[in-house]
C-alpha cells in the first residue's frame, strides 16, 4: 500500500506542476520560437564579434530570447562562436542565458518557487556571466580558443533553424534538397520553417506578415518537439523523489555543516552543484525538483547553485570535449562548477542581508490562483493554432525538395 500511496501521490505532483506551468511553458517556447523567426543567427554573429560590454550584453539578450534546451543552446553556442563571436559574448553571455536567464524558466521559477527565486536568478545570472567573461578574456589564453576553433567538427550536420545535431542517416531526420546541397533538420516543424523562409524580409518585415508568425509558431513546436520528452521526465522524477525520498534525507545531505554558518551555505552551494550535475533533465524541468530541494530544508543558495549547474551535466560536458577539445572543455566545467558554488554562496548572504530569502520550506503561488486557469485557456488555444499551422495547413513554399531520411 505504501508504493500504490507513493505512486498516487507522484502522480498528484505531476498533475499539479504540469497545471501550474503550462501556460507559462506555452508563451516561453512561443516567444523563443519569434526571436528563432525574426532574428537570424547570421545576424547574431555580426553583433558578438567585441569583447567589451557591449558584446556582452547583446550576447546575454540575444540568450534570454532564445532556447531554454541545453543542448540546443550549446549547439548554437558553438555555431556562432565558429562564425566569430567573441569568447566573452558566446560563452560567458549567450550560452549561459539560453539556459538559465530565459523567459519560460523565470516563468515557472516565479510560479513554483516564487519571486525572490527570480529575482536571485537574474542576479546571479549577470554575475556568473560577468565571471565567466573575466575568466574567457583574462584567465584562458586566447590561442587556446584559436585551438578550439580548429578542432570544431564540422562533419556533423546541423539544423539551420533551432541549431541541433542531427543524423542524416536516423530516420527521424528531415532533408530538403536546395541549390545549395541538403539541409537535414531534427523536426518537421523546423523544416517548414525553413521552407517558408524569406531570407530577403528583413525582422520588421517578418513581424508585420502573417507568414513571418506561422514560422513563429513552427518554431514553437520545435521547441516543443526538443524538449517535452526531457520536460516529462524532470517532473516525473521530480515527483518521485518527493514521494519516495524523505525530506530528512535531503536536510541531512545539505547539513554537513551546523545550519546557519557560512560552512553550512558554501557546503551546501558546493553540494548543490554536484546533484545539479548527477541528477539534471533540462533547465526547465530541473524547477520542479529545486522547489523538493527547498522544501526540504536546504540553503537557499543551495537552491541557485544547483539550477546553475546545468551546463556541465556529462553530456553536455561530452560535447564540450568533442567541439572544442578535452582542455577547454575541462576549463569550462571546472569554471562553471566553481562560479556556480560561489554564485550560490554571494546569493544567499545579499538575500539574506536584504531579507529576501523565503520562509524556509515555503514556495510558489505568487500568482493569483484564479489567473492560472484563465491562462491556461488562452494558451492551450495559442497552443492548437501552433499545431494546426505546423502539421495540418499546407506549406507555401515550393523551393526545393521535401524528403524524410531513410
Amino acid at each position: 500500500m505504501a508504493i500504490v500511496d507513493g505512486l498516487v501521490e507522484a502522480g498528484r505532483f505531476v498533475a499539479e506542476m504540469t497545471w501550474e506551468t503550462w501556460w507559462a511553458l506555452v508563451l516561453g517556447f512561443t516567444i523563443a520560437g519569434a526571436v528563432q523567426a525574426f532574428v537570424t543567427e547570421e545576424r547574431m554573429t555580426d553583433l558578438l564579434g567585441g569583447r567589451g560590454l557591449r558584446a556582452l550584453g547583446l550576447g546575454s539578450f540575444f540568450g534570454f530570447l532564445s532556447s531554454s534546451c541545453s543542448f540546443g543552446a550549446v549547439a548554437t553556442t558553438k555555431s556562432i562562436f565558429e562564425k566569430g563571436a567573441s569568447p566573452e559574448a558566446s560563452f560567458g553571455a549567450f550560452q549561459f542565458a539560453s539556459t538559465n536567464l530565459v523567459i519560460e524558466i523565470g516563468l515557472v521559477m516565479w510560479i513554483l518557487l516564487g519571486w525572490q527565486f527570480v529575482a536571485a536568478d537574474v542576479f546571479g545570472g549577470v554575475l556568473m556571466i560577468l565571471l565567466l567573461a573575466g575568466i574567457t578574456k583574462y584567465v584562458v589564453p586566447d590561442e587556446w580558443f584559436a585551438a578550439a576553433r580548429e578542432n570544431l567538427d564540422d562533419e556533423g550536420a546541423r539544423d539551420p533553424i533551432c541549431g541541433m545535431e542531427v543524423d542524416p542517416e536516423e530516420e527521424d531526420t528531415y532533408s530538403v534538397e536546395t541549390d545549395g546541397g541538403t539541409e537535414h533538420f531534427c523536426s518537421q516543424s523546423c523544416m517548414e520553417t525553413y521552407r517558408n523562409r524569406d531570407t530577403d524580409d528583413t525582422w520588421r518585415d517578418k513581424l508585420l506578415t502573417r507568414e513571418g508568425w506561422k514560422n513563429a509558431f513552427r518554431n514553437a513546436i520545435g521547441e516543443w518537439d526538443m524538449l517535452w520528452e526531457d520536460i516529462a521526465a524532470g517532473f516525473v522524477v521530480a515527483a518521485l523523489i518527493a514521494a519516495f525520498v524523505p525530506g530528512s534525507f535531503w536536510t541531512g545531505l545539505f547539513s554537513i555543516a551546523p545550519e546557519g554558518t557560512f560552512a553550512w551555505v558554501a557546503l551546501g552551494s558546493v553540494i548543490g552543484v554536484a546533484v545539479g550535475v548527477l541528477t539534471f533533465v533540462c533547465s526547465v524541468a530541473n524547477i520542479p525538483f529545486a522547489v523538493v530541494l527547498w522544501n526540504a530544508g536546504i540553503p537557499f543558495g543551495g537552491v541557485m547553485s544547483f539550477i546553475f549547474a546545468d551546463l556541465i551535466v556529462p553530456h553536455i560536458v561530452n560535447m564540450y570535449r568533442k567541439y572544442y577539445g578535452a582542455r577547454l572543455a575541462a576549463v569550462l566545467f571546472v569554471s562553471i562548477f566553481t562560479l556556480a558554488a560561489v554564485s550560490g554562496i554571494v546569493i544567499h548572504y545579499t538575500w539574506a542581508t536584504l531579507e529576501l530569502i523565503p520562509q524556509s520550506g515555503s514556495a510558489g503561488g505568487t500568482a493569483p490562483s484564479g489567473y492560472t486557469t484563465i491562462l491556461n485557456v488562452v494558451f492551450s488555444a495559442v497552443f492548437l493554432a501552433e499545431i494546426y499551422v505546423t502539421f495540418f495547413e499546407s506549406s507555401g513554399g515550393d523551393e526545393g525538395t521535401m524528403a524524410h531520411a531513410d
